[in-house]
């Protein structure tokens, strides 16, 4: 468990069990939202319940899905070869080693998640290729994916990396130290490195947050943050136009604004 992070029981409440079908999980949730199979009926039920208030819910999902994919885009074509997806979920196609290697045949990918069933899809589905791996790992432990990164000899550090924290540090609470753990990630990282961020916005509207907000002690609880507090997660890093903003604002002009406001940003370390 990360230093300063909650007691045992809290913990236990928000780690993820894949294999119980009666508790809501975040990955399983974000699969059905994508319009995957690989959920539960609990996991359905909670989402019905978000639509219902949120309808545009589904929608901002795939904006934030295409900023990340913006993201690996962006990198590939700065000539980044390496790519380290931090909680990266059920696996959905494209993937991010799908889209890379469109534009950079030779880039590696590790996707790291905390669940052990999403590693499971992702050795299955998505770590058959060469250079394409699978780390079972909590983001509130970056000492423990770091090391595991270099026992594996998974990523070299010396060379610039991709990393990207999509719709997962708002997962992390406010004691558990978010930016230290974006830290210890940049202070590993060769100059010309790519970080990209999605975070769900505090500025949203009130009762969308009142709705997506309802899930204490359970792994899918949230801690939405301002434009500033997630902008200051890219401190140490040369932020891209159009800066902190909605990730619809990312990928094409036109996009409809909703009233749940997905923040997005893209920085390279100089």
């Amino acid at each position: 468990m990360a230093e300063g992070a909650e007691g045992p029981a809290s913990e236990l409440r928000r780690k993820p069990d894949s294999f119980d079908p009666g508790e809501v999980n975040s990955a399983r949730l974000y699969d059905y939202l994508l319009g995957g199979k690989d959920n539960y009926e609990t996991d359905r039920e909670m989402a019905g319940r978000m639509l219902s208030r949120v309808p545009e819910l589904k929608t901002l999902v795939w904006f934030t899905r295409g900023f990340l994919l913006k993201a690996v885009e962006m990198a590939a074509n700065a000539g980044i070869r390496q790519f380290l997806d931090l909680g990266s979920g059920i696996p959905v196609s494209p993937s991010v080693h799908e889209t890379a290697r469109e534009i950079e045949p030779s880039a590696r990918v590790v996707y790291v998640d905390y669940d052990p069933v999403v590693v499971t899809h992702c050795d299955a589905l998505l770590a058959g290729p060469p250079g394409v791996a699978a780390l079972l790992g909590d983001i509130r432990c970056p000492d423990d994916i770091l090391d595991q990164l270099s026992d594996r000899a998974l990523i070299d550090f010396n060379e610039p990396v991709a990393v990207i924290l999509s719709g997962v540090l708002h997962y992390v609470m406010d004691d558990e130290r978010p930016a230290e753990i974006v830290a210890a990630f940049r202070d590993q990282l060769a100059p010309g490195s790519y970080l990209a961020i999605s975070h769900g916005s505090s500025e949203s509207d009130p009762e969308i947050l009142r709705v997506l907000t309802g899930t204490d002690n359970t792994p899918a609880q949230v801690t939405f943050r301002s434009t500033a507090q997630t902008q200051a997660f890219l401190a140490g890093f040369e932020l891209f136009e159009p800066g902190v903003v909605p990730v619809q604002q990312w990928l094409r002009p036109g996009l409809p604004d909703t009233r749940m406001v997905m923040l997005g940003a893209i920085g390279r370390k100089p």
